[in-house]
Parts: structure tokens; sequence; C-alpha cells
């Protein structure tokens, strides 16, 4: 059940809407949604029946601080192509990555309205772009805007059967000038010795480490969870020519443990990514109960396979929309566009009950520390 909602926020790279998706539940109103992806605006405004009120069609670096409302929270799952290998590393100055100084721009511009949180997501790869120099450039960014800063990692795999590490930031606005680290943060799930390390590493920022989370919830294995139960007749099962051309570019031991599961009485399934290994195109199979993480499907190796093992059987066919959906905990969003529309918005998106965990542990807590000390604030100078 959500929350009562009197929480405000401005979504930054909005996607296909999923950051909000989280953000409802516990309770938040996105006032103004911001995307450059026309198909990813469709897709948004097709689930979220409000969007034609607040969302805007513009590249952030076009946006100013006119443009957006006085909000509690912005949030930014800025592109992470520059981040990551994938992008070749190019870094916060990359075609791609870059768009994260428009957003700052924005924060910049709001002056005395910039909101009193902000939320950062991306790939973990954003701690080690360009060895660590990225992320301490970010972080020193948003302390000029006023914001101390804190940085979590957190695989969706505790959440749904899919293995997605992102990393979060949130940033907090504040008057104290030298926040700075608690002598003791040990490496915790949340935060692995790397960050810690990194952390430590750079007192120049100021931090302000929220050690008070939660354990994270016991990891979700249950992939057959998600699965739809798509007819033997579809055609969307591989015929036996490519199942065996499939098999065929498996490990050795990952065919042995196919076989050895297809002689069971009960279907498993498992997921398998083609990889290019040695100058070979290899697939590599999951047997965990968890997905790999979703991607774009921009090219053929993308799109992620499912294997149905058992019953003397092996059936193999992709993903489909509705099940890369659940993958990312949204299991009730409407599904429109081309199955590769909705495949590129959820690879490109937030898991929604990542969000939901952040924002009640994490957002909702601090927002209302934050209304207090500004009541009490209002008080005092009223009463001087």
């Amino acid at each position: 059940m959500a929350e009562a909602t009197n929480k405000t926020v401005a979504e930054f790279f909005a996607g296909i809407g999923l950051m909000r998706a989280g953000l409802d539940s516990a309770g938040w109103a996105t006032v103004i949604a911001n995307d450059i992806d026309p198909v990813k605006r469709r897709l948004y405004t097709n689930h979220f029946r409000d969007a034609s009120d607040h969302f805007i069609l513009e590249d952030i670096h076009k946006l100013t601080g006119k443009d957006i409302p006085t909000v509690d929270l912005a949030t930014a799952s800025f592109p992470c192509t520059d981040l990551s290998l994938a992008g070749r590393r190019a870094g916060l100055q990359g075609e791609h990555s870059s768009a994260f100084w428009g957003f700052v721009d924005v924060l910049q511009s709001m002056g005395a309205r910039k909101p009193p949180l902000i939320l950062l997501e991306n790939v973990a790869g954003f701690l080690t772009s360009n060895k660590g120099q990225d992320f301490h450039d970010a972080m020193i960014a948003l302390n000029e805007q006023g914001y101390a800063v804190d940085a979590f990692i957190v695989d969706a795999s505790h959440f749904v059967p899919q293995s997605r590490v992102r990393l979060f930031i949130v940033g907090k606005q504040t008057n104290e000038p030298n926040l700075k680290v608690k002598d003791y943060l040990p490496s915790t799930e949340l935060r692995p010795e790397k960050l810690v390390q990194f952390i430590y590493n750079h007192p120049e920022i100021h931090w302000d480490i929220n050690t008070h989370l939660p354990r994270l919830p016991e990891v979700n294995s249950n992939l057959a969870s998600i699965i739809e139960d798509v007819s033997k007749l579809s055609k969307l099962w591989f015929s036996r020519e490519r199942v065996e051309y499939l098999l065929n570019q498996t490990f050795e031991r990952h065919h042995s443990k196919i076989l050895e599961l297809q002689a069971k009485d009960t279907y498993s399934y498992l997921t398998a990514f083609r990889r290019v290994r040695n100058g070979k195109s290899m697939a590599e199979i999951r047997f965990d109960g968890i997905a790999g993480c979703l991607r774009t499907p921009k090219g053929g190796s993308a799109r992620q396979i499912l294997l149905q093992v058992g019953k003397g059987e092996i059936n193999v066919r992709l993903l489909t929309p509705r099940e890369c959906a659940r993958l990312m905990g949204a299991d009730d969003f409407k599904l429109s566009g081309t199955p590769n529309e909705a495949l590129f918005g959820f690879g490109d998106a937030v898991c929604v009950p990542v969000v939901s965990w952040i924002a009640s542990n994490y957002l909702n807590p601090e927002l209302e520390k934050i209304k207090q000390e500004k009541k009490a604030k209002e008080l005092y100078e009223a009463t001087a």
C-alpha cells in the first residue's frame, strides 16, 4: 500500500518511468519528468496517463531552472554508456554520459530553489571510470552545488531474480562545509571495500554517510516466478536446429549439466547470453535461478535467452517483454510499442523495488528530518 503523498520529485533521464514507479509506491509524486527519447516518452505516457501534464521531451542541456518547479527531490539516471566497457570508458566527457553536467547546470540555475535531496543512479563502473577521476569530479561538482554526498551499491537480485548491480548516490543540501567520514566505516554489501576505500582516500569530498540502512533482503533466485506460460506451438520457441546450434555453443561443463537437468521430471529455467570468447561465439549459461543483467537490445548478443529444461525436453526462446518487466519489478507495467522498444526501455531502466527500498529506508526519513529542522528553525526565528 502506497504511503500518503506529500513529497515531490523532478525526474531527469526519466526513460519509461521506472524510477517514478518505485518512488510512487513510497509516497512520492512526480511533478515533472524529462527525457530526450521520443520512444521512451511514448512508452512512459502509455503507462502513466498524467504524463502529458508534466513530461518535457528535451535535451537536458537546453533546460534551465526556470523550467523546473520547486521540489523535494531530483533524480537522475543519466546515461551509463561512456562509463562502462561497452562505451570504451570515455567517461563523463563522453557523448552520452556528459549529460551528467546538464543535470548539474539545471541544479545550479535553480539557485535557492535547489531540491534538498537528489538521487543519482548509474552502473558500478562509474566508481572506477577513468581510474576514479570521473566519480571524484562528479562528487565535487555536487558538493559545489551545496550537497553532501553518500554512495552505496545495490544488486537488484535481492529483490528480483536478476543480477543488476548499480551505484546510487544521495545528495543532501547542508550548510555544514566540512562533513567528514565517521571514524570507522566498515565494508558491507551496500558499501564494499572498493567503495569504502574511495571514501577514505578522498576526504576533500564532503561526505555524509548514512550508517543506519538496514540489511538488504535475501537474494531472490526464483527465476521460475517470472516466466510466462508460452504455448509450445508458439513461434517464439526456437526450432530444433536452433536449439542444437545453441547447445553446441555452450561450454562442455554447461552442456553436461543441461543434459542432467533434462532427465529430471520437473522443468528448470536457465538464462544465457551469447559472448565472444577467444574469437568464438559462446553461449554462457546461468544455473543459479537468477537472470543476467538486462541490456538494451542494440545487437543480437544483447538479447537474453531462456532455457526450459526437464521432462526430457530442452526448449529455448528469448525472454519476452513481460518477463523483462517482471525482472525489473514492474509487473503491472502497461506494455506498448514494438517488443524491441519495450526491451530497450526495460534494459535502460532502474529496478522498481530497489528504488522503493531506497525511498522508504533513506529518502523518506531524510526528508522528514529536513522538514522538521526547517519547521524548528522557522519557529525559532518567529519567537526570537
